[in-house]
C-alpha cells in the first residue's frame, strides 16, 4: 500500500497533541515530526483518506497554528 506524504509546519508545542489525534483514527495517517525546532511534521496518509485527514486538520485550525509546508526539505 502506497501512502501519500504531505508536510506541515504546527506550533511545535502542539506536535504531541496533533500525533496524538491522528493515532486515535487508527490507520487514517501516521505522523513523523521531521524538525521539531521548527514544528514540521510529515504525514504519511492512506490511500483515500486524503480528505478525512483535510477535515480534521481544517478543524483543529481552529484551535492551533497549522500550515501546508511546502519549501524543498533536503
Amino acid at each position: 500500500m502506497e501512502t501519500i506524504k504531505q508536510y506541515y509546519r504546527v506550533d511545535r508545542r502542539e506536535i504531541a497533541f496533533l500525533k496524538f489525534i491522528f493515532e486515535a483514527y487508527d490507520g487514517l495517517a501516521v505522523s513523523t515530526t521531521i524538525d521539531p525546532q521548527a514544528g514540521i511534521v510529515m504525514f504519511r496518509i492512506a490511500p483515500g483518506c486524503e480528505a478525512d485527514v483535510e477535515m480534521i486538520l481544517q478543524d483543529l485550525k481552529k484551535d492551533i497554528m497549522i500550515e501546508q509546508y511546502t519549501k524543498c526539505l533536503k
